[in-house]
Parts: C-alpha cells; sequence; structure tokens
C-alpha cells in the first residue's frame, strides 16, 4: 500500500472502533445487567469490557497492517536511535509529559478552571470494579494514540511543514479528543513532549513508551487515592502534633 493509504486504513479502523464502542456498549451494560449485577457494577463491566473489546481489536489490525506496510513507519531522515536511548527518551518523554501537565494545570488553575481531570477519575473508578478496563488505559490507548496522533497526524504535518507546526496540531487535536476542553493544556502538554521524544529518536516506539509509563503512573496513583490520602492525613496529623 502506498503511505497516504495505510494511514487512512489505521485512521479509518480507529474512528470505526470508537463508533461501534457507542452501539456495543449498552448490549454489554443490559448482559451484565442480567448477571445480578447493580446498575452501578452493570455500567461498570459493560463498559470496561466494550473498551477491552474494541481497543484489542482495534490493536490487531494495526499490528497487521503496520507489519505488511513496514516501510510506512519511518519519517525522519538519519538514522534512528538504538534501543537503549529509546528506553530512555522514554523515561524522559514520561516525565516531561508530567511536569508538562503539572504546568497545563497550573496555568489552568490561574483561570478558575478546576485542577482533576473528570475522565481519569471516572476510568480509575471503573478500574476499581472492572479491572478489565486496565490494560484499554495503560497498553492499548498508549499504542493507538501514539500510531494516531504521532504517526499519522504529526508524522504527516511534519512532512509537509515543520517540526513546531505538526507538533502544535497534532498536541491540540490529542487534547481536543479528550472531550475536557476546558483542559485543554493539561492534555496539550504531553502531547508536545511524545512528538518531541519521538522527533528526537526517530522511532515511534519512544512516545508509546512515555505514554504507556505516564498512564501507569495515573493509573497505580489513582487506584491507591484513598492510602495516599490517609497517609498525608497520617503526616498532617504528625505535624500537628509536633507543633
Amino acid at each position: 500500500m502506498k503511505n497516504w493509504v495505510v494511514a487512512l486504513v489505521l485512521f479509518i479502523t480507529y474512528v470505526l472502533m470508537q463508533i461501534a464502542s457507542i452501539f456495543l456498549a449498552p448490549e454489554l451494560i443490559f448482559y451484565f445487567s442480567g448477571k445480578g449485577l447493580s446498575k452501578m457494577e452493570a455500567t461498570s463491566h459493560g463498559f470496561a469490557w466494550t473498551l477491552f473489546t474494541v481497543n484489542i481489536i482495534a490493536a490487531i489490525i494495526f499490528v497487521i497492517l503496520l507489519l505488511k506496510n513496514k516501510k510506512y513507519l519511518p519519517v525522519f531522515k538519519g538514522k534512528p536511535a538504538h534501543m537503549g536511548s529509546v528506553i530512555l527518551w522514554g523515561i524522559l518523554g514520561f516525565f516531561l509529559a508530567m511536569a508538562g501537565q503539572i504546568l497545563g494545570a497550573a496555568i489552568e488553575s490561574m483561570f478558575g478552571v478546576t485542577a482533576g481531570s473528570e475522565n481519569t477519575e471516572l476510568l480509575s473508578n471503573i478500574a476499581k470494579t472492572a479491572p478489565i478496563i486496565i490494560p484499554s488505559m495503560v497498553i492499548f490507548a498508549p499504542f493507538l494514540e501514539e500510531i494516531v496522533f504521532r504517526r499519522i497526524l504529526f508524522g504527516g504535518l511534519y512532512t509537509k511543514t515543520n517540526f513546531w507546526i505538526a507538533a502544535l496540531v497534532s498536541a491540540i487535536v490529542f487534547a481536543a479528543v479528550h472531550g475536557e476542553l476546558q483542559h485543554l493544556l493539561m492534555y496539550l502538554m504531553p502531547g508536545l513532549a511524545f512528538a518531541f521524544v519521538y522527533y528526537k529518536t526517530k522511532r515511534l516506539l519512544t512516545p508509546i513508551i512515555a505514554h504507556f509509563l505516564m498512564n501507569s503512573f495515573v493509573t497505580v496513583v489513582q487506584w491507591n487515592a484513598d492510602k495516599l490520602q490517609q497517609l498525608q492525613d497520617m503526616q498532617q496529623s504528625i505535624i500537628t502534633f509536633l507543633q
């Protein structure tokens, strides 16, 4: 296939899987409702299994297409970084993304935007009831989103424009599709970080690693939010006692 055809098929696959989830979710929620679960539990399981199903189908299609069209992945001129550098830049990308997200949240708060992502909190709450959603959050999302937003969008724009235009446009679209426009900056910053490490190493695996680490970290923190709050309360109690 020509590169533009591969990109189009990948993009259409991604969109179709999102559309399919709209129709599949009610069916699975109805199915779990018949298993004696509460409405909230049935909704969580239905939503979690919907995401897992559509994401694994999309991932399989993506892998098959990319294996059959290996010439599609290279974007930048020059020799790609070796695996050691990819891992190191992936880790650096994680810290850049987290720092950028904190900075974005701080700027948003200056304009009166409430801190915290409702999407992240919702997914984390669902994960506590239906852990099957965790692979979608930690594995499939980084893999699929980096191919769509970094290789297809950023990579495609980079060949026609330059790094900054491609990075900004791809990051803005990446932020917008998460559906929380009030947190545009909070999603924009990681998008820029992922584009940067992709550009530096010339390997798509680098932003995938950074994205994976960020989603994993957020999932662990949200999963243990209650324990962390208890620890903070204990520390505050000790400080108060000593004072």
